[in-house]
């Protein structure tokens, strides 16, 4: 064995071994208790970052421990390889997209390879390789089949930098969620799955979810934004139509002074027709339809409006309210107008202050009756009713219910339950994705692709140009075909889709990813689902982890899985920051993995940032961390050797009192570690527990002139199973330096001896009038009365005793004696 401890000459040497021993490969067997660990799969930009190392090395963790607790583990990687930035190098270096993920593919697992990570390369999949998205475009038809697939006209998300429309939860502040440029409104006729179908379900849902971060939780809840409301309508005689609102708040439908519309509303052209200024009206409108949902419903926007010279009746009082346009209104939320009732929500209350519209309460507190004049802001709790006719006296709960049934018997209202959710926009106008399946005929319409003629491929005969184009449509070859129902000439669908359909079923695919008959077969994959340990970033919270669950759910209603959840537990881990922020290029901060893996080892890169901080929480790098890491990685090396060396001695007979008391140290740190891996995440506490076995061990050896063989044997294999998890290639090299045959990985973990725990003797601390005097070492088992006379026999506590009288003797069993004297 090497003195010295050179991770370079025996990671790659491991490495080498498991890749030939298919170390990590993963059968299907259903007489074992299946463990499925997974990480978010990657984006294949070309070079992991530090996140990447922290990401990966959390789950390879998970899925060794498992593994040596004899589960039977799927630990799977692939690639999101579809996407915006392939594109786009094509267009900057005349690359074509994919030669350039495929090249950054192979260095990414090379680099994930580097580290040491035991996933099943046998199941890696790439989501832009045909024998993947084939069966992506196979879920588009069976989504289209049930009704959750469809095509309308749509005032869409459109990013100019991007060329491409976006989903509502993929525009952040305003701004695109790749390229942080701002999104403006377009009108396009675009493909939408409906996820709305599935609100309740994917709301109701949260509530079984016991392994995710309440976090987590509540941002979906709210992004979801269930409400209980009554939808009903003004009559508008000047049209001789109705104007239909939704309301939580129906009990304050006595206070209201205006109703306002969306300036898209289909009635406004009708009810500004006859105004005297209509001109000034349409500028208006026209100035709020350009600009973005984001900027219209921020709580900092000025609210703007304008009366349209029509009015309203107000179904409940008969009372005529005037109808206004204004920009916090959107025409795709909820039925595109709203009631105000500006002494109970607190955006009417700035509107009608702004605007002088008439402001009347009909909600108190308690009967109280409210001096208008004082009023500084609205009252928009629940209260009893006032001004509000036949209603006035009851609560507003009662009256919600009431004056909903009210309504309903007129025909002109019902309860509704309403949700901030909106239809899942897949559509995108680039290349680089999955072609959606739906050809266009002029006798027949739209059409699906048929099953046997999947997958649609990208055609390699394109041209990138800016334009609300795809550049799909770019190619002759591709955009002819002809119909599957009459076989006359046909139009390929030009858009792609979303590259979160992707990542929504990946997981599925990994259960059986060689499956060319189906996207996976159900009883493997009813083996292996839910994933039961889902390691990712925060900031997916909405995006892909909203969407999988609706996936899942959907391919569950198919028949396909038991599964009605995709990811049975959720961490999240933090980010690793560099000088107290995150790491980038332009910042200058960014630590390469392959520098310190060149320099000190990918081991020591995986100590380090398990142990710096608990996976949850942000960690900032720290050279002097990681070289102390290396440090600790030298100091186990020599002593397991020096301890092989004590074993080979083979001194036998009896343990000393040291010996023991080591011996209790190793099962106390065994049941420690233990316990911090077990479904949890206490990695950093875990480790500290290996560095006092370590310190214990060199304490011993420091005082001891040898010790017992067999112990030694105990602790060397005992403290290379428990680092085996953290530092996988080290572990590897020393579990064969010990003489074992095989992998270190494919080893039981661990089990503590409870007997071993047990303490004989104790240290007691011996005072006089609180304060410590002398410590004693005494037996568990010694009486109260003698360790009263021990403690009075002590030399030192006899010095602050002597000529003394003691007045009483405190007693804390185990723990001290405390002699009280005058």
């Amino acid at each position: 064995m090497n003195e010295k401890y050179v991770a370079q000459d025996i990671e790659k040497k491991w490495q080498k071994y498991w890749q030939e021993n298919h170390t990590f490969k993963t059968e299907y067997d259903e007489h074992k208790d299946k463990y499925y660990v997974l990480e978010m799969f990657p984006y294949p930009s070309g070079n992991l970052h530090m996140g990447h190392v922290r990401n990966y090395s959390i789950g390879d963790v998970v899925a060794r421990f498992k593994k040596m607790k004899g589960f039977n583990v799927l630990h799977p990687m692939g690639w999101d390889s579809f996407g915006m930035p392939a594109e786009n190098a094509a267009i900057k270096h005349g690359i074509a997209p994919k030669t350039w993920t495929l090249d950054n593919i192979e260095n990414m697992k090379l680099q994930q390879k580097a580290l040491g990570l035991s996933y099943d390369w046998g199941r890696e999949v790439a989501t832009c390789k045909e024998d993947y998205y084939k069966w992506t475009q196979w879920f588009f038809r069976e989504f289209y089949k049930k009704g959750l697939a469809y095509k309308k006209e749509a005032k869409v998300n459109w990013c100019e930098t991007c060329h491409t429309v976006l989903a509502n939860e993929q525009v952040i502040d305003g701004l695109c969620w790749r390229c942080d440029n701002p999104v403006e409104k377009k009108d396009l006729s675009q493909w939408f799955l409906r996820i709305t179908d599935y609100a309740d379900r994917l709301l109701d849902d949260l509530d079984t979810l016991d392994g995710w971060p309440q976090r987590v939780k509540l941002m979906q809840k709210n992004w979801i934004g269930r409400s209980e409301g009554t939808e009903f309508s003004f009559d508008v005689p000047s049209i001789n139509e109705r104007i239909s609102v939704y309301t939580t708040r129906v009990d304050t439908i006595y206070g209201v002074s205006y109703v306002v519309l969306a300036p898209e509303h289909p009635y406004v052209e009708r009810l500004i027709a006859n105004a005297d200024n209509k001109a000034e009206l349409e500028t208006f409108i026209t100035r709020m339809r350009n600009m973005s949902d984001i900027d219209r419903t921020s709580t900092e926007a000025p609210k703007e409006g304008m009366f349209t010279g029509s009015y309203a009746v107000n179904p409940m009082s008969g009372e005529q309210v005037p109808i206004w346009i204004a920009n916090y209104v959107l025409v795709d939320y909820g039925t595109g107008a709203v009631m105000g009732s500006p002494a109970h929500d607190e955006r009417d209350w700035e509107f009608a202050h702004k605007y002088n519209l008439p402001i009347k309460p009909v909600i108190t507190h308690d009967g109280e009756v409210y001096d208008l004049e004082k009023w500084q802001e609205s009252y928009h709790e629940d209260g009893i009713l006032i001004n509000s006719g036949e209603y006035d006296g009851i609560n507003s709960e009662e009256a919600r219910k009431t004056i909903t049934a009210a309504l309903q018997e007129r025909g002109i209202g019902e309860g509704k339950t309403n949700f901030r959710l909106r239809d899942w926009l897949i559509s995108r106008q680039r290349y680089w994705g999955v072609p959606i399946p739906v050809v266009y005929c002029d006798t027949c319409g739209e059409q699906l692709v048929p099953e046997e003629e999947l997958p649609v491929r990208l055609p390699e005969d394109v041209q990138f140009e800016s334009g609300a184009v795809s550049p799909l449509a770019t190619s002759e070859s591709f955009l002819n075909t002809t119909c599957p129902k009459c076989g006359g000439p046909a139009r390929r669908e030009t858009d792609t889709m979303d590259t979160f359909i992707d990542s929504s079923w990946y997981f599925l695919r990994y259960t059986d990813a060689r499956n060319d008959k189906a996207p996976f077969d159900k009883k493997i994959a009813n083996y292996w689902m839910n994933v039961d340990q889902y390691i990712g970033g925060i900031e997916h919270a909405i995006l892909h982890l909203l969407y999988s669950r609706f996936f899942v759910k959907v391919i569950h209603d198919l028949g396909l899985i038991e599964a009605n959840e995709p990811f049975r537990g959720l961490l999240t881990q933090g980010m690793v920051l560099k000088d107290g922020s995150k790491m980038s290029k332009s910042k200058g901060n960014v630590v390469s993995p392959e520098e310190i893996i060149n320099k000190y080892g990918a081991d020591t890169a995986r100590l380090f940032i398990l142990f710096a901080a608990p996976v949850d929480r942000d960690l900032d790098w720290s050279d002097q961390g990681v070289e102390g890491s290396y440090r600790f990685l030298g100091r186990v090396w020599r002593i397991v050797d020096a301890y092989n060396t004590a074993a080979e001695a083979n001194v036998q007979g009896e343990l000393s009192k040291d010996e023991v008391a080591l011996r209790r140290e190793l099962h106390r740190v065994i049941k420690k570690v233990t316990e911090d891996l077990d479904n949890n995440f206490n990695f950093n506490t875990a480790i500290s527990a290996i560095m006092e076995l370590v310190n214990a061990m060199y304490a011993h050896k420091d005082k001891a002139e040898s010790i017992n063989a067999n112990l030694a044997n105990e602790l060397t294999h005992n403290l290379v199973l428990l680092l085996a998890p953290f530092t996988p290639h080290m572990t590897e090299e020393l579990w064969h330096e010990l003489g074992e045959t095989e992998s270190v990985h494919t080893m039981n973990w661990p089990t503590f001896e409870e007997s071993a725990l047990v303490v004989d003797e104790v240290e007691v601390v011996l005072q006089v009038n609180g304060k410590v005097r002398d410590k004693l070492v005494v037996p568990v088992a010694i009486t109260k009365e003698e360790l009263e006379t021990l403690a009075k026999e002590s030399s030192r506590v006899q010095e602050f005793t002597e000529g003394k009288q003691i007045v009483k003797v405190i007693y804390v069993p185990g723990k001290l004696v405390n002699i009280v004297v005058k």
